[in-house]
């Protein structure tokens, strides 16, 4: 069977197109080459099958192919490298957001250099140590000395209260401000960018370049929480068009749908009522369903991150991270013992609360204050222990003593009492140990908070260099595959002119023999 004359002529035709649009495809990588979050393209050929049988062909009839055909351009990607960078970015944002904190938290705690509580407490033991100085019957020291030494050490423990408060405020308010209406602002960006790839994939455009905006919206997202990216194809307009879908999967192990192609669901965060806070969200599939709360239940990004040094305290509350309430609660801890002791060996109240709570009610860095009548001086340090309640003879000076050690070498247990009621011993040791121990705690904290996430960006970053080994354009790989394809359309275009000159042959010089 003579094949049709014409149709090399088809299949150098096709070669020549389809080598050009691939040299332009390596142009457009290249040209994007230091684009963020461009992801390599690629031109999808496929062999043209020979034509069917007919009544004319025979068994001993050779078929070829009839040429190349372009599928389309796609997208150079590996979704599992997707799945594991996602995974991985949320643990960082864990980490980041708590070792954030953690700085904040040691530049209020962190005395290194800086005079503060430590050194205005040195100076309370100075002068009661001048007071029971009994070679000059404790005149280097007064009444008035003392009181006014913790007077400044009070200013002190204030100062590093109103900056626990200011931190947690600050904190919500980010929350408000900027972390929730982030997470939200990014769920409709990515479901407008649905739209517009369905709309564009109607009219057969691929739409790759609003598919990198939503790869690298749906990278953003996964920074504040752990999400799960799904794909599936509806065919029923005939255009096949590609449906995005992302869910949440909390610690209980229910799914919410963040994002159902182009329906949304949103995050609520509350923070009106102080600590705690709470986080709900309501579901793309059942937007009328009211909202889930997910408090508890997030299980790493930066809203776990957030949320966990927020509310959780733990050995205050039970669980399982030292957020700020820890450190409040240690120091709240330290400030009770201070005034309590102190208090207790004097007789008459040295310190009070300036929040008028009872008795009953402990005492706090931030509403401990000198007594009214240690101010107006119907109240003094009770010098000798026979003056409290002792009935043997008056021992001149021990009294101040006793307080001198009780602040810094007798062994005291710090209790609290959890919101569960149950009390629990937080501390062991001596008042001034209490205090140096908050900041060991803080360094310590900050340290392996600062080692994990430098482990887990170590992570990120071995997964994001072999994500852009596949998606990432590679200036050597462009550079070879323009030189492969140039010399393809070359051989294309040498195919086409040995075929016009076998034609040429055979029209006008075959049969010319015998006219």
């Amino acid at each position: 069977m003579i094949r049709s004359t014409f149709a090399g002529f088809t299949m150098a035709q096709q070669a020549l197109s389809a080598n050009q649009r691939a040299i332009d495809v390596a142009g457009q990588n290249l040209s994007n080459i230091n684009t963020p979050g461009y992801t390599r393209q690629r031109l999808d050929l496929a062999s043209i099958s020979p034509v069917g049988a007919s009544f004319s062909s025979s068994v001993y009839d050779n078929k070829v192919g009839q040429g190349v055909m372009m599928k389309g351009i796609s997208q150079i990607r590996d979704p599992f490298l997707d799945i594991q960078y996602r995974n991985q970015i949320a643990k960082v944002g864990t980490a980041d957001a708590e070792d954030q904190i953690l700085e904040r938290l040691g530049e209020i705690f962190d005395e290194t250099d800086s005079a503060a509580v430590r050194e205005a407490f040195n100076n309370v033991i100075t002068q009661l140590k001048n007071m029971a100085n009994p070679q000059d019957g404790g005149a280097s020291s007064t009444d008035a000395l003392v009181r006014s030494s913790f007077e400044v050490l009070i200013n002190a423990i204030h100062e590093k209260a109103n900056a626990v408060d200011a931190l947690e405020e600050e904190m919500i308010k980010k929350m408000t401000d900027s972390v929730i209406p982030n997470i939200n602002t990014c769920l409709n960006e990515i479901k407008n960018l649905n739209e517009e790839i369905k709309n564009s994939q109607i009219l057969g455009n691929p739409a790759l370049e609003l598919q990198d905006e939503r790869n690298k919206l749906l990278d953003d997202l996964a920074t504040y929480l752990p999400i799960e990216v799904s794909y599936r194809t509806d065919t029923s307009g005939g255009e096949p068009i590609d449906l995005l879908d992302v869910t949440f999967r909390d610690s209980a192990g229910t799914k919410h749908t963040l994002i159902s192609d182009t329906k949304i669901g949103e995050f609520h965060f509350d923070g009106t009522g102080g600590i705690p806070v709470s986080l709900e969200v309501t579901d793309a599939l059942n937007p009328g369903g009211g909202a889930s709360d997910i408090t508890d239940l997030i299980q790493n990004g930066v809203l776990k991150g957030n949320i966990d040094m927020l509310n959780k305290a733990e050995i205050f509350d039970g669980t399982d991270t030292k957020g700020i309430g820890y450190y409040r609660g240690m120091f709240d801890a330290f400030v009770n013992k201070l005034a309590t002791v102190m208090n207790d060996l004097n007789g008459d109240a040295l310190f009070e609360k300036s929040d008028g709570s009872g008795a009953d009610q402990p005492f706090t860095a931030s509403n401990i204050k000198v007594s009214e009548g240690w101010m107006n001086g119907t109240v003094s340090i009770k010098k000798s222990d026979g003056a409290v309640g002792g009935t043997g003879p008056s021992t001149e000076y021990k009294n101040v003593q006793l307080m001198i050690n009780a602040l810094i070498s007798d062994k005291q247990v710090f209790t609290v009492k959890r919101p569960d009621g149950a009390d629990v011993t937080v501390f062991t040791g001596t008042i001034q140990n209490c205090y140096d121990n908050i900041q060991n705690v803080q360094a310590i904290e900050r340290k392996a908070s600062a080692s994990i996430l430098k482990n887990h960006l170590t992570v990120l970053n071995q997964i994001s260099d072999s994500r852009d080994a596949v998606s990432g354009v590679n200036m050597d790989e462009e550079v070879m595959d323009l030189m492969r394809y140039h010399q393809s359309y070359n051989a294309a275009s040498r195919l086409m002119t040995t075929m016009d000159e076998m034609l040429d042959k055979l029209i006008n010089d075959t049969g010319v023999v015998g006219r």
